[in-house]
């Protein structure tokens, strides 16, 4: 299965991603930031990808959550190119029946088996950098 975001130089150091369906992401690494930066975005899609797991997991277990938020915080290497080398993702939840047990064991399930974010940045990715002439490809 393959996913396509077309990325759009906005000016600075902005830039949109639409993805076939038009849905839209602002990344902004400029001075005045409106968006979220890349490595913030790497954070945010790490977190919301084990969000979804566990939301659905503790709904199948029958123990829906009633407040629910992760807090995720990424250290990075101090020479590029700055990788995150370390990434702490805190889960923080409760509802009827929602045990400390029960949420580690949804968020083990998702960090380990389902969450495809958190296996993409365990995994060797290979990664092709193609080069097209803009006027062409217009």
């Amino acid at each position: 299965m393959k996913k396509s975001l077309n990325i759009t130089w906005l000016g600075e150091q902005r830039y949109v991603g639409v993805n076939p369906s038009g849905q839209q992401l602002l990344i902004d690494n400029s001075p005045t930031k409106v968006g979220v930066s890349p490595m913030d975005a790497l954070l945010g899609a790490l977190a919301t990808c084990t969000a979804v797991d566990i939301v659905d997991i503790m709904a199948k277990k029958r123990t829906p959550l009633s407040t629910y938020r992760i807090e995720v915080e990424g250290e990075r290497a101090e020479t590029h190119p700055k990788r995150y080398t370390h990434i702490t993702v805190r889960h923080i939840a409760s509802g009827a029946g929602v045990t400390a047990e029960a949420l580690g064991k949804a968020a083990h399930l998702s960090h380990e088996k389902y969450c495809s974010v958190a296996a993409s940045l365990n995994a060797e990715i290979h990664v092709e950098a193609v080069l097209e002439d803009a006027a062409v490809s217009s």
